[in-house]
C-alpha cells in the first residue's frame, strides 16, 4: 500500500462501521446516522441560508477563535517574556496565576454574557481567556530554557532589553513558541465551539445543536465531521507554517515534528 494512502485506512474503516451499525442495527434512529446521509446532509447545508450556512457558521467561529487566540497570545506572550526574564516577577505573580489558571474558561461564560451580550465579544473573551494561560506557562517555560551564554553575549554586546528580547531571546524561544501556538490554536477552537453549544446563537456549534434539537441525526453528524475538518485543516496550516520557518532559520526537521 503506497505510503500516502496509510494514514486514510483506519478512518475509512471506522465510517464503514458506523454506516453499517447506523443501517443494520439501529435503523430509522433519531440518535445517529449512517455517513453516507450526513453527507448529503451536508451537501444541503452548503446552499443553504442563515444560520445552517455552511459558509457563514464557519466564518463565524473561525473569526471569534481568531481574535481570541489574537488577544489571547498577545497577553500571554508579552507577559510570559516579563515573568520569564523576572525571577522576582514570577515570585510575586505567582499566587495570582495559580488562582486564575484552574477556572475553566467555560465559567466565564455567564459573565461575558452579562458583559458583552451575544455576539463575537462575548465569545472571543472567552476563547481569550482559554488561551492566555497557556501561552503564558509555556513562553514563561521557554524563556527558563534558552541558553545562559545567549544572555551573556547579549550583555557583552550592550544591547538594550527590547534587543535582548527581539534578536536574541525570540529567535531562540521559536520551536518552542510554535508549541505553544499550535496549543492554543485548538484551544481557541474548542472553547470556541463549546460557548456556542452553551450559549452563543452563532456558529458551527449553534448550527449543530439546532440539528439535535431539530432532531436531524444525519445533519448533526455532518456538523461534528465538519468541525473536525476545520480543527485538521488549522493544525496542518499551522505546522507547514513552523516546518516553513524553521527551515528558513536552519533548525532541524524533528524541532517543526508534530
Amino acid at each position: 500500500m503506497p505510503p500516502v494512502l496509510r494514514p486514510w485506512v483506519f478512518p475509512l474503516l471506522l465510517l464503514l462501521l458506523l454506516e453499517a451499525a447506523a443501517r443494520w442495527l439501529v435503523p430509522g434512529s433519531d440518535a445517529i446516522a449512517p455517513p453516507s446521509q450526513a453527507l448529503l446532509a451536508f451537501g444541503r447545508a452548503l446552499t443553504a441560508s442563515g444560520d445552517e450556512s455552511v459558509l457563514q457558521a464557519t466564518r463565524f467561529t473561525l473569526i471569534s477563535a481568531s481574535l481570541g487566540l489574537g488577544l489571547g497570545a498577545a497577553l500571554g506572550l508579552v507577559l510570559g517574556l516579563l515573568l520569564g526574564l523576572s525571577r522576582r516577577a514570577a515570585s510575586a505573580a505567582f499566587l495570582s496565576i495559580e488562582v486564575l489558571r484552574p477556572v475553566p474558561s467555560v465559567a466565564l461564560i455567564p459573565l461575558a454574557m452579562l458583559v458583552f451580550g451575544f455576539g463575537y465579544r462575548m465569545e472571543f473573551s472567552v476563547v481569550a481567556f482559554a488561551t492566555f494561560w497557556p501561552l503564558l506557562i509555556l513562553t514563561q517555560a521557554a524563556v527558563r530554557q534558552v541558553e545562559p551564554q545567549l544572555l551573556e553575549v547579549a550583555r557583552a554586546l550592550g544591547l538594550s532589553p527590547w534587543q535582548r528580547a527581539t534578536q536574541i531571546m525570540l529567535p531562540a524561544m521559536l520551536p518552542r513558541l510554535f508549541i505553544a501556538l499550535r496549543l492554543g490554536v485548538s484551544i481557541a477552537l474548542v472553547v470556541a465551539v463549546t460557548v456556542e453549544i452553551a450559549a452563543n446563537p452563532g456558529g458551527m456549534g449553534y448550527a449543530m445543536m439546532i440539528a439535535q434539537q431539530s432532531l436531524a441525526p444525519d445533519l448533526m453528524l455532518a456538523w461534528l465531521f465538519w468541525i473536525g475538518v476545520v480543527g485538521y485543516a488549522i493544525n496542518a496550516a499551522t505546522l507547514r507554517l513552523q516546518r516553513s520557518i524553521a527551515r528558513r532559520m536552519g533548525e532541524p526537521a524533528a524541532e517543526a515534528s508534530p
